[in-house]
């Protein structure tokens, strides 16, 4: 978002658009299982994506649309600004991982089975 916070507070009439829009959502995918016996699934299918049409035009017609469309562009401008690692720092990224869990496997391996040993030669010793 801008480097400036805004307080932003919907209106009723956004939140009652928001409240048509969850219910167009519900309805969509109310009708899809309702139906399964009556309709085809492409006529069931058409139902749901045309409840959830329904539902993203009456969010983006209220204030909560632009507001989502001003935070995904922006997040698009600011995805063009990382750096992705070249092939070979993420092939050598991925090497030193490798090495460090076999290391680390190694280790607690040694340490379960000198822990392993040490409980039976105690419990064999005191039967």
């Amino acid at each position: 978002m801008n480097a400036n916070v805004e307080q932003t507070g919907f209106s009723s009439t956004d939140q009652a658009k928001l409240w048509i829009a969850v219910v167009l959502a519900i309805g969509g995918l109310v009708a899809f299982y309702w139906f399964e016996d009556r309709y085809s699934v492409w006529m069931r299918s058409g139902m749901l994506i045309g409840g959830f049409a329904l539902a993203a035009l009456v969010i983006a017609l209220s204030a909560y649309g632009s507001y989502l469309h001003e935070f995904f562009t922006e997040s698009v401008f600011e995805m063009r600004k990382v750096v992705w690692p070249t092939r070979q720092e993420t092939l050598q990224t991925t090497l030193v991982i490798a090495v460090v869990v076999i290391i680390i496997s190694l280790l607690l391996f040694t340490f379960d089975s000198v822990l392993g040993v040490f409980f039976r030669w105690l419990f064999s010793a005191s039967n």
